[in-house]
């Protein structure tokens, strides 16, 4: 089992900047890649950012791209989001997401309890 755990969510303004952390513990060398999901209220989970092993290929969401920025550190089991020009329509719960196989089993999927990221216009 991998565990993760979200911080950084809070209360910005518009055209403002945040910066989420996600710290995975637990069986973390079967990591595979690492990421950021969102939901805002009345709308299903999208993709927004996810960086595989070795931070060496970065994928974004269409809505994100340019603005925010993820990144990694294996020596702290980290991720993290870097969040710029923030839009009202960026308001939800961000959850780290983290993608883990063992050999060639079945890839698991684990999710953070999210933060919430209110972005005020």
């Amino acid at each position: 089992q991998v565990q993760l755990e979200e911080s950084g969510g809070g209360l910005v303004q518009d055209g403002g900047s945040l910066s989420l952390s996600c710290t995975a513990s637990g069986r973390t060398s079967e990591i595979q890649a690492l990421g950021w999901f969102r939901q805002a209220p009345g709308k299903e989970r999208e993709f927004v950012a996810a960086v595989s092993i070795g931070g060496v290929r970065n994928n974004y969401g269409e809505s994100v791209k340019g603005r925010f920025t993820i990144s990694r550190d294996n020596t702290k089991n980290s991720v993290y989001l870097q969040m710029n020009r923030l839009k009202s329509e960026d308001t939800a719960v961000y959850y780290c997401a983290a993608e883990g196989r063992v050999g060639i089993g079945p890839r698991q999927h684990y999710w953070g309890q999210g933060t919430q990221v209110t972005v005020s216009s």
